[in-house]
């Protein structure tokens, strides 16, 4: 396992890639040796289509918003810089991970895949293992484990990651070491677009 962890979470126009569904926010937080290290990789994306009536309900994100951002081949090689030789930290990764290798595979049919760039564990997979026929969704886990996600309202692909992380730390060790406190660990972002 690397020491160098990347808990990431993705918003969507939909739930479906294979229908033409894109990736309109990713969120990443860095976590080297166990500790928050304020290196975090923040992008909204245009996804050159529609977003689902649906997908606006839970992430709040408009199709006005995203006119103006990049699109997902503009970024990708600073993305694949980022998390390559990490291990992914995702909650529910066959989405994430399907969603990401669709817009890789819409780039070139030779991209590689996120499976040779790094690793990946899967958290709910995890939780379902740790806590059979409980209820493991983000918001359960931190009931579970007393995080504060008040101030979550709607998904939002880095506040989604963020809390991620803190659940992720509680289920694989106890303890959440942070290195910074979270006003400071969250400020400091790379890619803000």
């Amino acid at each position: 396992m690397s020491d160098r962890q990347i808990v990431l979470d993705t918003e969507t126009t939909g739930l479906e890639p294979r229908l033409g569904h894109r990736i309109i926010e990713i969120g990443c937080v860095e976590v080297v040796n166990r500790k928050l290290t304020g290196n975090n990789f923040h992008m909204y994306l245009n996804p050159e289509r529609e977003i689902d009536a649906g997908a606006i309900e839970v992430h709040g994100i408009s199709n006005e918003f995203l006119i103006d951002k990049a699109l997902f081949a503009d970024i990708y090689e600073q993305f694949l810089s980022y998390i390559k030789g990490a291990q992914l930290i995702i909650h529910n990764a066959a989405f994430d991970v399907g969603f990401l290798n669709g817009e890789l595979q819409r780039i070139t049919a030779t991209s590689p895949s996120i499976a040779e760039i790094c690793t990946v564990h899967d958290t709910l997979l995890q939780a379902r293992k740790m806590f059979p026929g409980q209820r493991n969704d983000i918001d359960s886990l931190c009931k579970r484990y007393d995080i504060n996600n008040s101030h979550r309202e709607l998904h939002g692909a880095l506040l989604d990651a963020e809390i991620l992380a803190d659940v992720y730390l509680l289920m694989s060790g106890g303890q959440a070491a942070l290195s910074l406190d979270a006003s400071a660990g969250r400020g400091a972002q790379s890619g803000i677009n």
